[in-house]
Formats: C-alpha cells, sequence, structure tokens
C-alpha cells in the first residue's frame, strides 16, 4: 500500500486547487472507478496523480479527498435537490457576534447576517436542501438510514474529514466534501464559489440516482398492511385466514425488501404490481419456513405472541404452512413477465426450497451430532439456511429485473458469505446479552468452536452438553478467547461479502447493499 505523510493541508491558491480538480476529475474519467471506495484505493490514485509532471506534493490528503468527491460526485448530482443534505460546521459562525442557538442536533441561525451562514443556508433551502450547521458526520448517516435524505455535501475542516471516512464509506453514504481553508475552531472560511458550483448542479442521470432503501423499506411494509393483504387472501376458511394473520405478522421484511431492491436496480421500468408480487413470493416463502421450524425446534413465542402450533395445534400448523408455500407459489405465477423470465424464477425458487430444507434437516440432527460436527460443518448448515434464503430473496429480484448472469453469480457469493455473517453475528449478540438462561444451540456457532478446542476434555464438554450447563459454556468460551475467534470468522465473511459488492456492476444495487451491511454489521 502506497503510503502518504499525514499534511492535512488545503491550497490556499484557487488556481491550485482548480488545476488539482480538474486533473483528477479527468484521472477518475479515464480510469472509472466506482463507488464506494476503500482508503487503499483512494491512496493508490493518490499516488498517481502526484506522479503527473506538475503536480503540487504538498497537498496530498486534499488531493485523497477531491479524489472521494469526483468518485461520488455523478451519484450526488445525479440526486435531487430535495433529497440532499448540506452540512456547515459550526465554526463558520462569528463567535463574537452570533445570535443563534445551539441545541442538541447544532446551530439554529437566527438569520442575523453577522456571517454567510444564513445566506448560504437561504440559498441551499430555496433549492429544497435539507440543512444542518453541525458536526454531523453521525447525524448524516442517521438521516440517510432513516430515508430522509439520499447524498450529503458537507463542509468541514480537514480532520474531520478524515475521521468520517470510514464509517461514511462502510454506511455508502454518497458526499461531497469541501475542506476548510484552514483548521480551527471559529470564524473560518471555504472557498464558497465551488460549494454554490456543487450546491446547484443537477445532472438528472437516473442511472445514478441512488436507490432510498429506507423509502423502499416503508413501500415494503405498506405491501403486507391488513387492507392491501385482505385483497389478496380471501379468508374464506380457517386455514386461509390463519394463513393470513401469519403473513401480517411482525418481521422487518428484509427478505421481501432485498427481492425489491434487486428489482428496482436492475428492471429499466420497474412496475409496482411486480415488485409487491415479488415481495409477497418472498414473505409467503419465509413465513412457511417459520411455521415448520417452530414446530421443529419446539419453539413457544415468536413476535411476542404463541406460535401457531401452541395456539391452533401441530396439524392445523403444517397445514398452514403448506398452504403459504403453495400460495406463494401462486404469486409466483401470476406475476406479468416474459415467459423465460418467469421460468427462471421458477427455478431458482423450486432450487432453493430444496437447499433450505436440506439445510434445516442437518440443523436438526446438529443437536445430536455436534460432537461429531466441525466449523467447516456448521458453516456449510449456515450456508444452506440463511445464506440460500438471502439468495432467493434476491436473485428472484434480480432475475425479474434481468440481470446478467455475471451480475447473478456475484449475488449468489454475496448471498452466501452474508448467511454465514449474519449467523456469526447472532451467536455473538446473544452471547453478549449475557442470558444466564437458554439453549446451548442458541449458539451453535460458538459451540462448535468449543467442541474443536476441548477435544482432550471431552468430560467436561460432555458435561456442558449434557446440563445444558450455560455458565459453565460461557466461562469456557472466555478462558479459550473464542469470542475473538468469532470475531475473526464474522469479519472474513463480512470481508467476502464486500468483495462481490465491489465486483457488481449494478452502482443502485451495489450501493444499496452497502448501506445493509453497514447497518447490519455495525460495529
Amino acid at each position: 500500500m502506497f503510503e502518504i505523510n499525514r499534511i492535512l493541508k488545503v491550497p490556499q491558491q484557487p488556481e491550485i486547487r482548480n488545476d488539482l480538480r480538474h486533473r483528477i476529475r479527468m484521472f477518475i474519467s479515464e480510469n472509472r472507478i466506482l463507488p464506494p471506495v476503500n482508503f487503499e484505493t483512494l491512496a493508490d490514485a493518490a499516488k498517481e496523480i502526484l506522479s503527473q509532471p506538475g503536480v503540487n506534493g504538498d497537498f496530498p490528503d486534499f488531493i485523497m479527498v477531491l479524489l472521494g468527491n469526483e468518485i461520488w460526485c455523478e451519484t450526488v448530482l445525479a440526486t435531487p435537490f430535495h433529497r440532499r443534505l448540506l452540512l456547515l460546521p459550526q465554526c463558520l459562525h462569528n463567535d463574537t457576534q452570533c445570535q443563534g442557538v445551539f441545541d442538541e442536533l447544532g446551530l439554529v441561525c437566527a438569520g442575523c447576517q453577522n456571517c454567510r451562514i444564513d445566506s448560504i443556508l437561504q440559498k441551499a433551502e430555496k433549492l429544497g436542501y435539507t440543512t444542518l450547521v453541525a458536526e454531523g458526520t453521525t447525524v448524516a448517516i442517521g438521516l440517510v438510514e432513516e430515508g430522509a435524505i439520499d447524498a450529503v455535501i458537507g463542509v468541514s475542516c480537514m480532520p474531520v474529514l478524515q475521521r468520517s471516512f470510514e464509517p461514511v464509506m462502510r454506511s455508502a453514504v454518497p458526499g461531497i466534501g469541501i475542506p476548510l481553508l484552514e483548521d480551527g475552531c471559529s470564524n473560518t472560511s471555504f472557498d464558497y464559489q465551488w460549494l454554490f458550483e456543487v450546491m446547484e448542479s443537477f445532472s438528472g442521470e437516473s442511472q445514478h440516482t441512488p436507490l432510498s432503501v429506507s423509502l423502499l423499506k416503508n413501500r415494503v411494509s405498506e405491501y403486507f398492511q391488513p387492507p392491501v393483504l385482505n385483497a389478496v387472501f380471501s379468508a374464506g376458511d380457517e386455514t386461509e385466514k390463519l394463513a393470513l394473520k401469519i403473513v401480517g405478522m411482525g418481521g422487518q421484511r428484509i427478505r421481501p425488501l432485498l427481492a425489491a431492491l434487486a428489482y428496482q436496480a436492475y428492471s429499466e421500468s420497474p412496475s409496482e404490481s411486480v415488485q409487491k408480487s415479488l415481495a409477497w413470493v418472498i414473505e409467503c416463502f419465509h413465513k412457511a419456513s417459520l411455521v415448520h421450524d417452530d414446530i421443529e425446534d419446539d419453539e413457544e413465542v415468536r413476535y411476542g405472541q404463541p406460535v401457531l402450533h401452541q395456539s391452533e395445534g401441530v396439524p392445523m400448523a403444517i397445514n398452514v404452512g403448506d398452504y403459504l408455500i403453495g400460495k406463494g407459489y401462486w404469486f409466483l405465477s401470476q406475476i406479468p413477465l416474459k415467459s423465460t423470465v418467469l421460468a427462471d424464477c421458477l427455478g431458482l425458487v423450486a432450487d432453493s426450497h430444496l437447499k433450505l430444507v436440506k439445510g434445516q434437516g442437518a440443523d436438526i440432527l446438529l443437536n445430536s451430532q455436534i460432537v461429531e460436527k466441525s466449523v467447516d460443518d456448521v458453516i456449510r448448515i449456515f450456508r444452506l439456511k440463511t445464506g440460500e434464503a438471502v439468495k432467493v430473496a434476491l436473485l428472484i429480484g434480480a432475475i425479474a429485473g434481468e440481470a446478467s448472469l455475471p451480475e447473478q453469480e456475484s449475488l449468489t457469493r454475496f448471498s452466501e458469505s452474508f448467511g454465514i455473517a449474519y449467523q456469526i453475528r447472532d451467536d455473538l449478540n446473544e452471547f453478549q446479552e449475557g442470558n444466564p438462561s437458554g439453549n446451548l444451540f442458541d449458539y451453535p456457532f460458538l459451540l462448535v468452536l468449543l467442541q474443536e478446542k476441548m477435544k482432550r476434555s471431552d468430560h467436561e464438554f460432555s458435561r456442558i452438553l449434557n446440563e445444558n450447563n450455560i455458565p459453565l459454556f460461557r466461562r469456557n468460551i472466555e478462558k479459550f478467547n473464542l469470542e475473538e475467534k468469532a470475531k475473526m470468522y464474522l469479519q472474513k465473511y463480512t470481508g467476502e461479502c464486500y468483495v462481490e459488492l465491489d465486483n457488481l456492476r449494478n452502482q443502485k444495487l451495489r450501493l444499496g447493499l452497502y448501506g445493509v451491511m453497514g447497518k447490519i454489521f455495525k460495529e
């Protein structure tokens, strides 16, 4: 990796800033680097820029900021003004004459005209921007996650831009950063002409407009509201009434969201009715698997309510699960897609159905066969169960949107790694919550790590298993530092996810999934 000395300076002369901006615009155009990018990629690109004849070598970090800006430029400029946030630093205010007040978010400008903040805010708000005067990297990421905005134009000092790089990159927040001309905490300044140029630019290029995962999630949630579901579940008999109840119950609707996200990203003209049907297909299969899993695992509660086989009996629960599988295939058969595309969707769902059942079978046997299992065996179960559930959701949307085969292959590999990482993260979360009761098989990954570590101490491991001895299990996990080992596996599989996302050529889906990853696997 190219090492750059940390020189957090900004050129004071406009001609130097403009020359570097022009060079970097040409460089990105020729090399076609797609966002988001990691620090190493920016550093390598900065090395190439600095090697060009006539480039001032005094501003390596400024060059990296410009590179990041240019890489995001198409996305930010394609974002409508009303979906953008303008983020200004508090240090722009005149600290001796400012009449504004500070609240929990930042400075509330009083419009006193003792600095340029008010005029900038007025210009931005007239265009339709959301505005904030704060040191607000965390706030900006939160607004993106909430679906309030899709892109950020921020003014900040170089040290803050540097510190915000990693969280912004992991959350895939499209942004352009305008650095202050000097560091300091009061009465600072920056290149106003540069800011206004960016603020007032809008390309209207829909292929670069980011998808708001949060807005799409809200839309998908509407598909499962009673008035909508009642129109497609006639509830003519007890089986259908119970199926309708199960589909409408709780959950984050992550799988139907992934299907909608992939469909929106790949389809040239997405149809609301197709998207809605894809969501119903995926949710019917998911809820059917939960009904059957609850019987097989002898669960008692789901979404804060008694599980179906507890309230209605095992035979009726099996029947409702079977009905939901049939309903999922029925929804799929009714989607108005090309016959070849519909056939590919059907083949995908059927193949995934078989793999999920095999994964569930291996998971059921895990309880009695744990002493014979390896870490690789448990990872295979995670791949077949959770990975396959993610894969069928993403791929049904991608296939319906007519994604290319290489894109489908990358999504398959992403889904497998995502499923494994998700299960390991669940184990770690359960363990960190410190529940002294429960079941050992709530921690399958940590349990198999411990089983491999304690092979020479079979008696104690047998005691843990036979007594379902959670306190002894926890002590041994801590003794052998297996929590850290699990985190290493988690890092490995999340890393594989990011590799596959970087292989995707569809920018909308890549950025959407980066955002999903950043939220689910947040430190």
